[in-house]
């Protein structure tokens, strides 16, 4: 059967729908010509880490190197398809679309791809540093493939924010996903960090200690943020609508954290979706 671009794009809209709310109700803020390319974009990176954490199909548990040879195949097609300028997968039709219509950099998709295969083979960072590295590829980049969807009007000076922008996301979801990241057998938070604090996450125990790092943690988060809001100023002002929105609903799950005392154990901390329709609304009348 055909693959259309429209039901390609259609099932990138699903999955942005399906797995990343608080992104998917701040492109709701977008000029409808862009918001499907974000939704590719978007698409893109959840189909990669589906396949890294295990959720690529019904089949059941797979080994590391069935993963990691998964992961390839799709890395492999993503580049044939690239290079020829068209795709029949229902995703990659969608994403080779967007990614020509708008001249997104080749080099990030590796970037991301890289930091993906890190992820089978590292469950651990020693250092902030280390764990940057890492996020240049699963966080960072994703800033950068956006900026040509949201065409700053200074693109050069645009890069900086919207990497940080990235990295913050990158970070909150790392500190509210402890527990699930544990039963993958990952830990993000920082070797040394844990050390500085005396923390063994493995206890799954919300302690003092644990608490004062997660201080630690949220204080470095909400830097990030800080960095970012100079980008906003950059954008046309719907794409600036968008990112504010988000900005402001994923800082919002920071404190969500907090409100139930850092015990990230205890519950996933979540921004309920009326929350997140009322903030996309403020932002929508509130901005030019």
């Amino acid at each position: 059967m055909t693959v259309t671009l429209a039901q390609s794009y259609a099932q990138c809209r699903q999955l942005n729908r399906r797995h990343g709310t608080t992104y998917y109700w701040s492109t709701m803020l977008l000029p409808k010509i862009s918001r499907h390319h974000v939704h590719a974009l978007y698409a893109f990176c959840r189909y990669a880490d589906d396949i890294v954490d295990d959720n690529y199909d019904l089949d059941g548990e797979h080994t590391q190197r069935e993963r990691a040879t998964a992961l390839s195949a799709f890395g492999e097609r993503f580049a044939i398809d690239l290079e020829r300028g068209r795709s029949d997968d229902l995703v990659l039709k969608a994403v080779i679309h967007t990614v020509r219509a708008f001249d997104v950099p080749h080099d990030l998709f590796d970037r991301f791809l890289r930091s993906m295969e890190m992820d089978l083979v590292i469950d651990r960072y020693e250092t902030y540093e280390d764990l940057r590295g890492y996020m240049d590829g699963s966080a960072s980049v994703i800033g950068e493939m956006m900026l040509p969807i949201l065409e700053p009007d200074r693109r050069a000076e645009a890069v900086a924010p919207a990497r940080a922008l990235g990295e913050a996301f990158q970070l909150t979801n790392f500190l509210r996903d402890i527990d699930e990241d544990l039963d993958r057998g990952r830990q993000y938070v920082p070797q040394e960090d844990l050390r500085r604090f005396g923390v063994d996450l493995s206890e799954r125990r919300c302690t003092p200690a644990f608490v004062e790092l997660m201080r630690f943690e949220i204080d470095r988060c909400r830097a990030l943020y800080d960095r970012a809001e100079d980008g906003i100023a950059m954008l046309p002002p719907r794409a600036a609508r968008c990112v504010a929105a988000a900005h402001d609903l994923y800082g919002r799950i920071l404190g969500r954290i907090e409100a139930q005392h850092y015990d990230v154990f205890a519950g996933r901390a979540r921004v309920p979706t009326p929350v997140k329709l009322a903030v996309a609304a403020r932002h929508l009348v509130t901005r030019p």
